[in-house]
């Protein structure tokens, strides 16, 4: 997006390149977007605001609980195995961790893995990401496998039968702490109340000169900005599915 923004901002300033002055503030407009974000300042801006608030642990469990892991990907490595992506390993160890927590307290501690297929991998995520929770020691009978979403709105929608077959008194939703704003949202509209928390946190480094990686991490913080609104515009416009009333308390 942040790249996208540089080439419209200079294929402007070549449109208006007869008019030199509207072509030259186009040209500075583009320099300081790239210095802005590649520098770090707006890139830590949006990261900042994006992953606030969100805890790295459970303080209270319950009697019944379900700790759910979203999916962040699947690669197939150098050897042809299917493995999870680069985003998903931190998740993975941190459901692993929390199910852990959970079980030591002697409640009852279920651990679900949302995602299918999205890379086309042949394989769902949740099946990639089950056996590294097997080899992480969490019991295999207290699995379980949601395989069909495409997206986090269909992580929500999908795990609600799920959970409510279940029962849990409490739910702990897994996430990075970039995607938890977006996820808490989408999963508030099924009217699932979760406890999120954050698998790993982003931050940027400054520079004098513009960095790449300052630019990625802007653009994995606009991509959660533009799902929160397109949610919202969904919504208003009546394409997403209806909201779920909560039940009353």
């Amino acid at each position: 997006m942040t790249l996208a923004l540089i080439l419209l901002l200079i294929g402007l300033a070549c449109l208006w390149a007869h008019r030199r002055r509207t072509a030259v503030t186009f040209f500075i407009l583009s320099l300081g977007w790239v210095f802005a974000v590649g520098c770090g300042p707006v890139a830590d801006g949006l990261l900042t605001d994006l992953q606030r608030g969100f805890p790295q642990e459970i303080t209270q469990w319950g009697q019944h609980n379900v700790i759910v892991l979203l999916g962040a990907g699947t690669q197939r490595g150098d050897q042809g195995t299917v493995e999870p992506g680069l985003m998903a390993n931190a998740r993975i160890l941190r459901a692993a961790e929390l199910y852990h927590a959970c079980k030591a307290t002697g409640a009852v501690c279920r651990l679900e893995v949302s995602g299918g297929d999205a890379a086309g991998l042949k394989q769902s995520e949740a099946a990639v990401y089950s056996r590294t929770l097997i080899a992480l020691g969490v019991t295999d009978t207290d699995l379980l496998a949601e395989s069909r979403s495409m997206n986090t709105f269909q992580n929500a929608e999908f795990t609600k039968p799920l959970l409510a077959a279940l029962q849990a008194d409490k739910v702990v939703l897994v996430s990075s702490a970039t995607h938890l704003r977006r996820a808490t949202l989408y999963f508030a509209h099924f009217a699932i109340n979760v406890e999120p928390v954050r698998a790993d946190y982003l931050g940027i480094r400054y520079d004098w000169l513009p960095q790449p990686f300052n630019m990625a991490m802007a653009d994995v913080a606009l991509h959660e900005y533009v799902g929160i609104a397109r949610y919202r515009f969904y919504n208003v416009m009546g394409w997403n599915p209806p909201a779920t009333p909560r039940a009353a308390s």
